[in-house]
């Protein structure tokens, strides 16, 4: 097997821990010697032991001579494990194939430069593209500290989310309702605006199997989320906080005894300030963030230059008529001030398509 087929190898192992290392990227390791593999593992959890290290430790054999590949550059600091450079080193091993390079400021360059300094050959940049995209929500957070945000939502062939009556259940076949649910494993948050509660009544769990429940959230500028709401009475299975511009304590109360969170966030443009909130989720971890907000909720975010990716289902089917769009709102003025997306990647899911394309950086929310 060539340097390529191993790392495909290891970015396969990294992908089983999808959704439960987050903050934390995901990343695999694989260990060859004469052109065996004698260890391979990844990172299961946040918090728990390295890819490199697990991989180590399931050596049958000394890994003395041997060639280590691993998705990301290994980590030369100490934070809740010792550096993997460190127990690279010791090992003996003497050539490191590495997929992405960290950008996380403790490391960026510098466990590379360590195993360079002991002798050990590095080769970079192997299937850089296939590492870097398993963790492309990483990347956003480790340098922005604000959470990597997915707008999703579903659409007919003529670009409605809703009939005119306001139903949308539903609107995609199973397998892509199936692909919503490992997302909503995938990624650490999920926000809808109060809108969407009101109308639909969304539990917005995750019903997989070996899988856990997105911190939910509610953008409701005025605290009009029903106390009734699945959404607040199902707060002991899965977290929920709402964000709001009200200030009175006696109004949050009722949430905050049934097991709800509040946050409370100024007013920018008649909603709360999406990228105050922003910034205080990443202050709590909270790297990667699901937006089934509703089209009103689209628009803001947009408009507040938080979205950095949008996913559409689109089903084969038409509704007509004056049913809603997934992107309302003002809207732009003229075709110029269009938001631009490029990337796109388009993947058949069942009988419906998912259209992929990260979001160009630009100006409108300024």
């Amino acid at each position: 097997m060539e340097d390529i087929s191993y790392m495909r190898l290891a970015i396969q192992l990294a992908k089983q821990g999808c959704g439960w290392v987050n903050p934390n990227p995901m990343v695999g390791a694989v260990i060859v010697k004469e052109g065996n593999i004698i260890g391979q593992g990844y990172h299961k959890k946040y918090g728990e032991l390295h890819a490199e290290r697990i991989a180590l430790a399931s050596c049958g054999t000394s890994a003395e001579g041997a060639t280590l590949y691993v998705t990301l550059e290994p980590c030369c600091h100490h934070g809740r494990t010792p550096p993997c450079t460190e127990a690279i080193i010791e090992s003996g091993i003497t050539r490191v194939v590495v997929g992405s390079a960290d950008p996380n400021p403790l490391v960026a360059g510098k466990g590379i430069e360590m195993l360079r300094s002991h002798g050990i050959e590095v080769i970079e940049n192997t299937a850089k593209d296939e590492c870097d995209k398993l963790n492309e929500s990483f990347f956003h957070y480790i340098q922005s500290k604000t959470p990597y945000v997915i707008m999703k939502y579903a659409m007919t062939m003529d670009g409605k989310i809703a009939t005119h009556t306001g139903k949308s259940q539903w609107i995609t076949g199973p397998e892509a309702r199936h692909r919503v649910h490992e997302d909503r494993h995938r990624y650490t948050a999920i926000m809808v605006g109060v809108g969407t509660v009101l109308a639909d009544q969304p539990l917005l769990t995750c019903r997989l199997e070996n899988s856990k429940n997105p911190l939910r959230i509610v953008c409701d500028t005025h605290l009009r989320t029903p106390l009734d709401a699945k959404i607040v009475t199902t707060s002991n299975i899965a977290s929920t906080l709402i964000a709001t511009a009200v200030t009175e304590a006696e109004r949050h109360k009722p949430y905050l005894d049934a097991g709800c969170e509040i946050m409370v966030l100024p007013q920018k443009d008649n909603h709360i300030d999406l990228n105050g909130l922003m910034r205080k989720l990443g202050e709590r971890q909270i790297d990667s963030l699901l937006l089934e907000g509703g089209s009103t909720l689209n628009w803001s975010a947009l408009k507040s230059g938080i979205v950095n990716k949008i996913q559409a289902y689109i089903a084969p089917k038409m509704f007509g008529g004056r049913g809603k769009s997934p992107v309302e709102g003002l809207g732009v003025t003229h075709p110029d001030g269009a938001f631009l997306l490029n990337k796109p990647v388009i993947t058949q899911v069942g009988e419906d398509i998912l259209v992929e394309s990260e979001v160009i950086p630009c100006l409108q929310e300024s």
